[in-house]
This record gives structure tokens, sequence and C-alpha cells, in this order.
């Protein structure tokens, strides 16, 4: 059975708004039906959820840190997506794009908040990641449907993270969890990919981007601008499409030769 290039149900985890937003949108214009996961900004999913193209959607809502939450999270989308005969039911595709970046620099943040700010970043971002595509190859293998994982990994994960050391190493872990899970799961048609952006434009960075170091933030690429989120959702909505099966493992730099991986 091949992967149909629309009428998919798609799981979009963190997408009330930025990125997540931008993905699950590019999803519903290609014709999909999209489950908007939102972990706590519930206003924000629904205004992500009321700008999708077509019908079929839905929000669901947890803490994707905690096992059980994120069981019910893939079950309430595989049902609402249209599986509700079928307690096996598959997701078509899931974009792991949920995760943490919270600043922490090694030399400055007391150890407590440190352990703490390093278990958050793990339990969201690789964890989390790791539970929702253990849940979703699950229905896809149960079901005998093919798939596609399409994990959002990042630059940081190669140049570091001075500031953010766990988002980059949870970021790099994210990736390695991607390659395993594309040679386990390449025998039962199930595709994972992932990107790794460099900076872009979204509401939580746009102080950034009008503030003192907005110049030397786009100059960080040649092209002397940061990337939209539409240029980002653009790669993984073709990740996830029936062409890229042969993309299966690879970690695609989306970072406008701001680092060039050698």
């Amino acid at each position: 059975m091949n992967l149909p290039a629309h009428g998919r149900s798609v799981l979009v985890s963190g997408a009330s708004r930025g990125l997540g937003r931008a993905v699950a949108r590019a999803f519903a214009a290609n014709g999909d039906r999209v489950a908007v996961h939102y972990g706590s900004r519930a206003e924000e999913a629904r205004e992500t959820l009321a700008s999708l193209d077509g019908t079929g959607h839905a929000l669901v809502c947890g803490d994707l840190a905690d096992p059980a939450q994120a069981a019910r999270v893939v079950a309430e989308a595989a049902e609402a997506l249209g599986g509700a005969d079928s307690p096996d039911s598959p997701i078509d595709v899931l974009v792991n794009n949920a995760a943490v970046n919270l600043p922490h620099p090694p030399a400055t943040t007391p150890y407590e908040e440190w352990v703490e700010l390093w278990q958050r970043h793990v339990s969201v971002n690789l964890l989390g990641t790791a539970y929702l595509s253990r849940l979703a190859a699950g229905r896809m293998i149960a079901a005998g449907t093919p798939g596609r994982i399409v994990n959002i990994g990042s630059r940081g994960a190669f140049r570091g993270e001075p500031d953010h050391p766990a988002y980059g190493a949870t970021k790099a872990a994210v990736h390695a969890l991607g390659q395993s899970l594309a040679v386990a799961l390449a025998p039962h048609g199930i595709a994972v990919a992932s990107v790794a952006p460099g900076f872009f434009s979204t509401e939580r960075v746009a102080p950034r981007l009008t503030g003192p170091e907005a110049e030397s933030i786009r100059a960080q690429s040649p092209f002397g601008r940061v990337a939209t989120p539409e240029e980002i959702a653009a790669a993984v909505l073709w990740l996830a499409s029936p062409e890229a099966e042969w993309a299966s493992g690879t970690v695609l730099d989306l970072n406008g030769a701001s680092y060039l991986r050698t």
C-alpha cells in the first residue's frame, strides 16, 4: 500500500503558534486533516485551528513529558481524524515539533535551576518525541499502512548553544533518534527524517529581531536575513510526501548557509 499524497491524518505537536502553526497550515493546504497539539496555549491553538484550510481538523491537548498524556494525545488525534471505528487507526504523518528552549548559561545558572531545566528539556524535547514516535509508529504498523515521521531538530545541535546547552544537546539526540528509527521502521514502510533549522522568525523571537542584536542575527546568513516559518514548513511537507521515502534517515540543514557541516 502506498502513502497517499493528500487526505492523510497528520499530528503536529506544539502547533499553537510559530513553526508548528506554519506546519499545520501547510498540511491543511495540501488537503490533509490535521490534529493541532498544544500543551498550555489553548487560545493560540484555537487560532491555529481556525486558520486551517479544509475540514476535519482537531485540537488535542497534553503534556508530552508525561507518557500517559502522550498516549492520550495520539489516541485522541487518531480518533478525531477519522479513526473512531478502530482503536488501531493510524496517524499517517507525525511531526515532532513540540520543544522547550529556556536559557541556562552554565557559568551563571544556579545548580538547582540547572538540574530542573535539564530535566525539563530532556523530558519534552527528547522523551516526548520518543513517546509520540513509538505510539504513532505502532499504529502505522498495526494498520499495515506506510507512514512518515518528521522531527524538528536544530542547527544548534551542530554549532552549539552556549546559553541553551540542554536545547542543543536534546536536539542532537532527536537527530540521532530519528536516524535509529529510520533504520528500524523502514521494513514497515515508515520513513523518518529530521530538519535542522537555523534562526527563523516567530512570535517568540520577534523582540530579538527588532532589538540591538537584530543585525548580527541576520548577518549569520550570507543572505542577510532569517528564515520564515513557511520555508521550514515547506521542507517538512516534502519530507512527509510519498516522493521523499528515499530521504529517510536524513538530517536536512535549513539555515541559509549560516552553518556548513563537513
